[in-house]
């Protein structure tokens, strides 16, 4: 990745500096520079990814995945199962969401299928690529137990509290729907341009998102004074990671999209676990999430489900800064 960001970082200079013309001592020409290189980088590691990804989801046995949750309704290895399932599975916030219902529709409990609700856009095998690049896999393998972990003992708590009654009255009044076992003996040729449609799906929704994030990203490392980060969100201010929380939930941005801010971030002095509760709480608890959910479960359910990750979203923010 070092040759490709030198490389990438050569064309920038000659982008930037030779065909734009800016000057190498503005604020403006430090921003552009960075969202070149970040954005070409993030771009090319997502296509590459996407693809790999793709080719695993077309040999996935989601029926018999299915299966397996339905038999397996206990709880505690059902919701470690379901939070797995959300991590192996490339949905944001709110593509989860019909997943969900159709898990409560093959009557799979309530805390089953939050936990993979909770889970699934968290943890994203696009953005664990990322997070290794930038982070590596010591702080990757962390956040992947971390949001597996929110998503198992969310849906636990959650289903403790007797928040099953809570769900949408249209979805209690649904027929039960039994998953059942299909067989694909399609070879992998035959597979592959099914694989690329949805690759080129997922490449339209996540690159805008990209642009956007890096776009925010560059200005903050650009433009925003270090010590804006030192007086509000530092180390030592016992409120920042609640406050990073709650600064996050209006926002609604995919993954892939706030890492590039996450990023910048980190290189301004905010501490990790700081800027992790940050992008948590805005690819798992917004606004929209909120507006969708509405549909599927009542008032009450709502405010108990924001509650409770948002308070394990806080409980992780300060644990990745106490050991990192």
């Amino acid at each position: 990745m070092g040759n490709l960001t030198q490389l990438l970082s050569s064309i920038a200079d000659y982008l930037v500096y030779d065909i734009f013309g800016i000057g190498q001592d503005t604020v403006f020409a430090h921003a552009l520079h960075y969202f070149i290189i970040g954005f070409t980088e993030i771009v090319l590691l997502v296509i590459l990814v996407t693809y790999l990804m793709g080719i695993v989801t077309s040999y996935l046995p989601m029926d018999k995945i299915r299966v397996y949750l339905e038999r397996n309704k206990k709880s505690g290895v059902g919701n470690i199962f379901a939070s797995l399932l959300g991590a192996i599975t490339p949905f944001c916030s709110c593509s989860s969401i019909p997943l969900f219902v159709g898990m409560m529709q093959a009557r799979i409990p309530l805390g089953i299928a939050l936990s993979f609700l909770i889970t699934s856009p968290l943890v994203n095998e696009i953005a664990i690529a990322i997070f290794w690049v930038s982070y590596g896999w010591k702080v990757t393998v962390i956040y992947v137990l971390t949001g597996i972990l929110l998503g198992v003992l969310g849906g636990i708590i959650l289903e403790k509290l007797g928040m099953a009654e809570h769900v949408a009255d249209w979805i209690k009044n649904l027929g039960t729907q039994k998953a059942e076992v299909t067989k694909d003996g399609r070879k992998f040729k035959e597979r592959l341009p099914e694989i690329h449609a949805e690759a080129l799906k997922t490449l339209k929704k996540l690159i805008p998102y990209i642009f956007i994030g890096l776009a925010i990203g560059s200005f903050i490392h650009g433009y925003v004074p270090e010590s804006f980060f030192e007086t509000y969100i530092s180390k030592s201010n016992p409120f920042a990671v609640p406050i990073a929380v709650v600064l996050a939930i209006p926002l609604y941005i995919d993954a892939v999209g706030i890492l590039p801010i996450i990023d910048s971030l980190v290189d301004k002095g905010v501490p990790l676990g700081t800027a992790i509760a940050f992008m948590m709480a805005s690819i798992g608890l917004s606004f929209p999430e909120a507006l969708l959910l509405k549909k599927v479960m009542q008032r009450k359910l709502i405010i108990a489900f924001f509650t409770t990750i948002g308070i394990g979203m806080i409980l992780s923010g300060f644990f990745f800064n106490i050991i990192f």
